[in-house]
């Protein structure tokens, strides 16, 4: 008998065992530490921070990464406002050579008041960007997000022995605002902090089974603009509308011929959409107002889509100014956010592929799904610099599959993202989380 060609064929299936040993090893690794993770998750929960004020999230982060070794630096984040404190946090572990892998969690909650009724449920209030008091509640899930990234980072400290190369973990300020990822940049992330080759993130998914993951190859989320329109006529008596120039009629025609953009201008094959979110003008029903002032938003997966939208805009929006007598001294002002902005979420299909086959190795081919991109927007997709950087965004089902099962049959809507119901089914779906992005590091940072 050829003993080489013999156990060179066996060698494979030594992988295999190999990998099959290893995995009921992290199961139950996991398993151990679910219950800590659940008591961090209802105190994150309970405690939440509304943008550019996570001071207390951010630290209660830095210290879980610096009691499992990391090394850690804090307030990561230069915003466009100077009185804005950037709240970033970076976690650093080197363990070798091999490639850098970046994980990224959101640090911030919503505006929202909740009324999940939870024993845990948030009570706080606070003053928003403009002063106003606000009710605060983690109604996106970063909550989640923040508590499955510190069970990954403690099994992967655990697991050093199994993998080289560096891990940087980074909790990310500001996502609802959209400004964070930019400001961490801006912050030097990627020139004081080792440069990924690979960047991975994940978000709760209400409308996927606790249990399950979800992954989408190439564009996943829509690019997000704010624009402002200042529509400005010439205010007048309501009773002598041929005195004026009503600019309240003005905005209902361009909020109607807007609607045009994307049926008439955009191709069918390229998703987009242009929606009038506020509308303001005017303060009694007899005056005629001298402006009225709409704020919209603008979604798009590619950027020339995005860009031939704000031109058509602003063209729609001065012509139909134009065909009223608007004088030029009195035409809107379109004004497109230079913060309010975030390019769409493009998840690298090679890094997906990869990993989608990790998942299926971890939890089984039933519990990994294929999903559909959507028109929701996030500003993760910085962090791949312009696809230099292979990134990739998975979901993490959240949802009560009996309940996602009585929806599916009765055709009831549940609660949704940013809804004041939403309640995620937090202990299976942080298992997952951590099973999932732990076996995704292993592999992109397996010994050679």
């Amino acid at each position: 008998m050829n003993f080489h060609k013999f156990f060179s064929a066996l060698a494979p299936l030594f992988f295999v065992a190999s990998v099959a040993a290893q995995q009921p090893s992290l199961d139950a690794q996991v398993d151990r530490g679910s219950g800590s993770l659940i008591e961090i998750y209802k105190r994150l929960h309970a405690q939440p921070e509304l943008s550019h004020r996570e001071e207390k999230t951010a630290a209660f982060f830095a210290g879980e990464l610096r009691a499992l070794g990391y090394s850690v630096a804090e307030r990561i984040g230069k915003y466009e406002r100077s009185d804005w404190v950037g709240y970033g946090v970076v976690g650093v572990m080197k363990n070798g050579p091999g490639a850098t892998v970046l994980l990224r969690t959101e640090l911030d909650a919503l505006p929202v008041e909740e009324k999940t009724g939870l024993a845990y449920a948030s009570k706080v209030t606070t003053k928003n960007d403009a002063g106003q008091d606000v009710d605060v509640m983690h109604a996106c899930g970063h909550d989640l997000h923040m508590t499955s990234l510190l069970g990954t980072a403690r099994e992967l400290a655990n697991l050093k022995s199994q993998w080289s190369g560096t891990l940087v973990i980074i909790g990310q300020p500001a996502e609802e605002t959209i400004d964070g990822a930019r400001a961490m940049l801006r912050d030097g992330l990627y020139t004081r902090f080792p440069k990924p080759d690979f960047v991975i993130a994940l978000h709760d998914y209400p409308e996927f089974a606790a249990g399950t993951v979800g992954y989408i190859p190439g564009y996943a989320l829509a690019s997000s603009t704010s624009v402002d329109i200042k529509v400005r006529g010439i205010g007048g008596h309501g009773s002598k509308p041929d005195g004026a120039k009503d600019p309240v009629v003005l905005a209902a025609q361009i909020i109607l011929a807007l609607q045009t953009i994307v049926s008439r201008e955009n191709s069918p094959l390229d998703p987009a959409v242009v929606t009038v979110g506020s509308i303001h003008g005017g303060t009694r029903p007899n005056i005629i107002p001298d402006e009225v002032n709409l704020q919209l938003t603008v979604r798009a997966y590619k950027e020339e889509v995005r860009q031939r939208i704000l031109a058509s805009i602003e063209r729609i929006s001065k012509g139909i100014a134009v065909a009223a007598g608007i004088p030029d001294d009195r035409a809107p002002v379109v004004k497109v956010s230079e913060t309010e902005v975030t390019t769409a979420t493009y998840n690298d299909p090679a890094l997906t592929e990869r990993l989608k086959q990790v998942f299926v190795n971890t939890l089984g081919s039933e519990n990994v799904l294929k999903a559909t991109p959507i028109m929701g927007s996030e500003d993760f997709g910085y962090l791949s610099l312009d696809h230099q950087i292979p990134t990739t965004m998975f979901w993490l089902g959240a949802g009560d599959p009996e309940k996602l099962k009585q929806a599916r049959e009765t055709g009831a809507q549940l609660p949704s993202l940013h809804s004041a119901l939403f309640a995620p089914l937090a202990e299976p779906a942080l298992r997952t989380g951590v099973k999932a992005t732990t076996a995704a590091v292993l592999e992109l940072l397996k010994k050679p």
